[in-house]
């Protein structure tokens, strides 16, 4: 099995048509994205975030940390973040739709933390800039996986720590069998029934089965040259918690 280079979306033929698809996919279902992501996931997903927390807290209550939660959507994995640093994180997503639910919840906490715009495969940060990132259920999204791990080892300090939250393949025959039952049979049906939109959820789980398992992912950390790559399998594999650190001699990598 080769490796995905990035999201492919149905209709999509390139990397920019891909990115404009999941960026008007996303626009057109953030007015319920956090109730069906509770409700589709039966609010397992509340402790896979506790598990993303965790791995980055020793940064986030550094004192000068510059943390970056990206693909940040509508912000929960932000605001869980805050609750832990000592410093205002940062927030980012290529969809403003998102970003403007972000902002309300942030505002509604008294959180301080700023977001911004941008594109995941081309962030507008200095190289060396950032102690950690963090991404949840974002990564999958990206148009080109390789691309997206050089961005972040450019603007990571060296020591940073890269921290990214997935959905991965479950090891389990009965449990993967019955996952791919629900992902590919209920959620779309419940994902249209309250978006609105069933080619969202369609894509979704599509997007899960074609995206790298958890040890193909954790060697794209190590050519991407991020040291300690390691990965931790959630609920039987159905998430994966995956990290890694920029080596200190780095300066920044590219992608090419």
């Amino acid at each position: 099995m080769s490796v995905a280079a990035g999201t492919t979306p149905p209709g999509a033929p390139g990397e920019r048509q891909a990115a404009q698809w999941v960026r008007q996919m996303f626009s057109d279902i953030a007015p319920r994205y956090d109730l069906l992501n509770h409700l589709l996931s039966f609010n397992i997903d509340r402790g896979w975030r506790k598990a993303l927390l965790k791995r980055v807290t020793p940064v986030l209550q550094r004192h000068d940390a510059r943390v970056l939660d990206l693909c940040c959507g509508t912000g929960d994995v932000l605001l869980d973040l805050q609750t832990m640093a000592v410093n205002p994180v940062l927030g980012a997503d290529f969809c403003h739709p998102m970003l403007v639910t972000a902002a309300e919840k942030m505002r509604a906490r008294q959180y301080a933390g700023t977001l911004f715009e941008a594109d995941a495969l081309e962030l507008p940060l200095a190289a060396n800039s950032l102690d950690a990132i963090t991404i949840a259920f974002g990564f999958r999204n990206l148009v080109n996986y390789r691309a997206g791990l050089a961005e972040f080892a450019r603007v990571l300090k060296p020591d940073g720590v890269l921290a990214i939250l997935e959905f991965s393949h479950p090891p389990g025959f009965w449990l993967r069998t019955s996952y791919n039952f629900y992902s590919k049979a209920v959620l779309p049906l419940i994902g249209a029934l309250i978006s609105g939109s069933r080619a969202a959820y369609t894509y979704l789980p599509e997007s899960v089965a074609k995206f790298p398992r958890a040890e193909e992912l954790r060697v794209m950390f190590e050519s991407a040259d991020f040291v300690n790559a390691r990965f931790e399998l959630l609920t039987g594999g159905i998430a994966a918690l995956h990290s890694g650190e920029k080596p200190r001699a780095a300066t920044g990598l590219s992608a090419g």
